[in-house]
């Protein structure tokens, strides 16, 4: 039988998600998945996991679950104030559950989203190959929709290793201070707008509106002039792309984002900053920094080393307790990295 996990409180909007829902565009069927892509990425490495393992996307409040059997898990990104059975357990780390503990967490302290993973991955049905929650569509993740107190959840077999109880090292955590700044690459419908609005788009400080969810964070500050006609014919939308509807005012196109819209797109943010306005409350600062195609890639290259470091990392260690556990000696030259 399963190993189940039992959600005692759902917290403010949890989901099932994983790296999303890939090649369906073309017929309309949105993406979803991780908001913050490093945070669920590593909780996964920390929980031994494969790439890709569906784990639970928590926004503002965590909730309490409780597990019914012994396991490893983790937690990352927004800081929740985690405890385990009344006890406070390391955010951007791995931890040990017995059958029967609980997990709850809080407000978050600092950040939006916070990523729980357990060994094996939420087990629930994949929708055209994904786990992802699209709850605007119904479809994915738990029936579709967010979790509720006394939903039950099954933990798969979608895991490598069972690496011991640890943390990353502190230089691969992030920070979530305001203001954020998110590097975009100008266009591809820049020329819809005035020199003027494009100055003002890389120049002057934009805030995070209340109206910002998983499809869209929608920012306040200065109204951003169309050279033109506000509406262009629908074309393909991307993550990150940031389109400039009539009132001026921009929206960055997060992972629930539709697939094609009529709204000219004055840029898009680089997939690694994405994370950060993942991160976002309503309120913080945003500002953006104009990027170039190369800057892009290289940006891209960084956030995928640091993934292979921490990953090296766990297996070194994993190593070392292996040899302990199993009470053999090997020779230090044997380990990897």
């Amino acid at each position: 039988m399963a190993m189940t996990l039992t959600i005692i409180d759902a917290g403010l909007f949890t989901t099932v998600q994983d790296e999303g829902r890939r090649g369906y565009q073309a017929f309309g069927m949105p993406v979803a998945g991780a908001m913050d892509r490093y945070a669920y990425r590593v909780a996964n490495l920390l929980a031994g996991n494969r790439r890709g393992a569906a784990a639970l996307e928590m926004t503002l409040r965590g909730g309490a679950f409780r597990f019914d059997r012994d396991c490893l898990a983790a937690i990352c990104g927004a800081d929740m104030r985690a405890t385990l059975n009344g006890q406070p357990i390391d955010n951007w780390g791995s931890f040990r559950a017995a059958g029967g503990d609980e997990l709850s967490m809080d407000v978050a302290a600092s950040g939006c989203r916070a990523y729980l993973a357990v060994q094996g991955g939420i087990d629930v049905p994949k929708v055209l190959g994904s786990r992802s929650t699209h709850a605007r569509a119904g479809i994915g993740g738990h029936r579709g929709r967010e979790l509720k107190a006394g939903d039950v959840l099954a933990i798969g077999t979608d895991f490598e290793s069972a690496p011991a109880a640890q943390r990353i090292d502190p230089a691969y955590i992030p920070e979530y201070a305001a203001p954020i700044q998110l590097r975009a690459m100008p266009g591809p419908q820049d020329d819809h707008f005035t020199a003027a609005a494009i100055d003002a788009f890389f120049s002057a400080p934009f805030t995070i509106s209340g109206d910002a969810d998983r499809m869209g964070c929608r920012l306040d500050g200065p109204a951003l002039e169309h050279a033109g006609a506000a509406e262009i014919i629908s074309d393909a939308l991307c993550t990150g792309s940031v389109q400039v509807p009539g009132h001026g005012r921009p929206i960055v196109l997060m992972a629930d984002r539709q697939t094609t819209g009529g709204y000219p797109k004055i840029a898009t943010v680089i997939g690694p900053d994405l994370a950060r306005l993942a991160q976002g409350r309503p309120g913080d600062s945003v500002r953006f920094i104009r990027c170039s195609e190369e800057e892009a890639l290289a940006a891209l290259k960084a956030e995928r080393d640091i993934l292979d470091a921490i990953a090296r990392r766990l297996r070194e260690y994993v190593l070392r307790m292996e040899i302990t556990i199993d009470g053999v000696k090997y020779r230090a030259e044997v380990r990897e990295g």
